[in-house]
């Protein structure tokens, strides 16, 4: 599932994320679930027709990704991998980082991460929509523990997956 909150210039993006690396961190084996976010630059395209056409809107490359994620086979609520990646290399991202605050509080730490203002062009309209954004985290949240979302590709455990539309 994917949500989409569009701003002047940026966006937040937020889908539910099941995943299992083949070449895992020491630690981290095995395979995650969650949901993940990311701040992303957007574009607007001209109408492709009247006045009245569709708009060709692009979610370009991401600034900022924060993965509320946890160990499939751990305890839920533990956010075990919950990490964030405070710069992007193009479409790669950079080095993971673990927070106290993210793990422990997840929800608010984002929050309060898009309400920070480090958007300087959108940072009144980001601060407004956090609360329905954290809302739709939270939601997206609730339904991975409750296996409607993030689930494995159908057949047996792959060793490597990426199901997700981030």
């Amino acid at each position: 599932m994917l949500y989409a909150f569009g701003f002047e210039r940026i966006g937040v993006l937020v889908s539910d994320l099941y995943f299992v690396d083949p070449n895992p961190r020491p630690g981290q084996e095995g395979a995650e679930h969650g949901v993940r976010l990311e701040v992303r630059v957007l574009g607007q395209g001209e109408p492709q027709g009247s006045i009245y056409s569709a708009r060709p809107i692009e979610a370009g490359r991401p600034v900022w990704r924060a993965d509320l994620l946890e160990s499939v086979d751990g305890k839920p609520g533990s956010f075990d991998r919950t990490h964030h990646h405070p710069a992007m290399s193009g479409w790669e991202p950079g080095k993971r980082v673990f927070e106290k605050g993210l793990s422990a509080a997840p929800v608010r730490w984002v929050g309060e991460q898009l309400s920070d203002g480090g958007y300087a062009a959108d940072a009144e309209g980001l601060r407004g929509a956090a609360g329905e954004i954290t809302t739709v985290v939270q939601h997206l949240l609730e339904r991975v523990r409750a296996g409607e979302l993030a689930a494995p590709p159908p057949g047996d455990q792959p060793e490597s997956a990426r199901v997700s539309w981030l």
